[in-house]
């Protein structure tokens, strides 16, 4: 994926410390974002491993830390579960102005509490999604309940959370009893998707359930079994942000043209803007373009780098099956290509300037078994591979209008 970190304003003017997640080979078809947990902050490895499978469909991910976490500013004892909304309508803002508004959220633990309470006020918003999340904000004050009393009587106090302090305020406390997910539950206009783990220590499965009978259709409920609160187990998180990609897909907005389809081994198709270009060779689909220093966007190879990695393939693969004839032992096989025009110093014509032709620097690399003269014989294998001939030969391509 592609990352660039990225700053807005919430309601107070604070700056809002944000990663924005691209496809790397696409633009993002529709943008998410993601609420983390509880003091969790956005760099959480389970968030990485979400947003990146949302980015290999073609969704484009903000991933932002609440104010006063990590690098927000901001001080977090001042924070409400009423903040945490109005930072994520925030943040839906500024994807809104910048790139696209967001018509998918996703949060964990009180994240998804969040997400739930944002949604109503985000139109663009088509699919909700929550990870381990409660069905009441103020169930997050059972992990400090032996605070509470402090709390009440100075104001605030310091909980140990996840190992490091956090001062918490008597208004936090208050602040989470007072919003009734429930109903903001039930007036959802969007799709959601309830993801929780049986084995959820953190938040009882049980609020789940909650969650799931509270709301209207369309609804759905995937069980994250064995993972813990937190997805620390990276096949956890990676399997809940396939889910979610997967599920999104009805609700979300799809790329332009539909699958391409053809009769031939290879197809191509460029839309109107810029040169990404999308590839299928048979049922293989890959992504062509420039570098943005010719006006690309430099989300796959270009066209000379794809024959470059054609001429490499079929180098190794030559080879390889020849040594396996011989019943050589090659373990590994690397092959390094570099493409360039260069004049041809035996081409000039007296009345035209010299003439450049194509040069594919090759590299090969062998390990194995292998004595010298094994090894001579496979660099002369390398020069008899079938695209390295075609480059040598003379090619016709005819060219008709379908």
């Amino acid at each position: 994926m592609s990352t660039a970190k990225v700053s807005f304003p919430n309601a107070s003017g604070a700056q809002l410390s944000a990663l924005l997640e691209l496809p790397v080979d696409r633009h993002a078809h529709a943008f998410a974002l993601f609420a983390h947990c509880f003091t969790c902050g956005s760099n959480l490895m389970a968030s990485r491993n979400i947003s990146r499978e949302l980015n290999m469909v073609g969704i484009g991910v903000l991933r932002f830390d609440f104010t006063g976490i990590g690098e927000s500013e901001g001080d977090f004892v001042n924070t409400t579960f009423t903040t945490n909304i109005s930072d994520l309508v925030a943040a839906a803002e500024w994807l809104g102005q910048h790139h696209q508004a967001p018509a998918l959220v996703v949060g964990h633990s009180l994240g998804g509490a969040a997400v739930l309470c944002a949604a109503n006020q985000l139109p663009s918003v088509k699919a909700v999604v929550t990870i381990g999340a409660p069905f009441a904000p103020d169930h997050i004050s059972r992990h400090f309940a032996e605070k509470l009393e402090q709390i009440a009587e100075s104001g605030r106090a310091t909980v140990n959370i996840g190992g490091r302090p956090f001062q918490i305020a008597k208004q936090f406390v208050d602040d989470l009893g007072g919003h009734e997910l429930d109903k903001n539950i039930r007036k959802l206009a969007a799709g959601l998707l309830i993801l929780h783990s049986p084995q959820d220590k953190t938040v009882s499965i049980d609020e789940a359930a909650k969650l799931y009978t509270s709301a209207r259709h369309p609804k759905s409920f995937v069980s994250l079994d064995g993972a813990d609160h937190l997805l620390s187990d990276n096949a956890d998180s990676h399997y809940a942000g396939q889910v979610i990609a997967g599920w999104s897909s009805r609700y979300l907005p799809q790329p332009e043209g539909g699958s391409l389809e053809s009769d031939h081994k290879v197809a191509v198709r460029l839309g109107r803007e810029g040169y990404t270009t999308e590839v299928m060779v048979r049922q293989h689909h890959l992504t062509a373009d420039e570098p943005e220093s010719v006006g690309g966007n430099d989300f796959g190879p270009g066209p000379y780098e794809l024959v470059s990695a054609g001429l490499g393939a079929c180098t190794a693969m030559t080879i390889q099956m020849y040594a396996r004839r011989k019943g050589w032992v090659v373990e590994e096989v690397q092959v390094h290509l570099n493409h360039s025009k260069d004049y041809a110093a035996d081409m000039e014509a007296s009345d035209e300037r010299p003439t450049k032709i194509d040069h594919f620097e090759r590299v090969v690399i062998l390990r194995g078994q292998l004595n010298d003269e094994q090894r001579q014989r496979l660099l002369e294998i390398a020069d008899r591979c079938p695209v390295h001939r075609t480059l040598h030969e003379t090619v016709q391509v005819t060219t008709v209008l379908g």
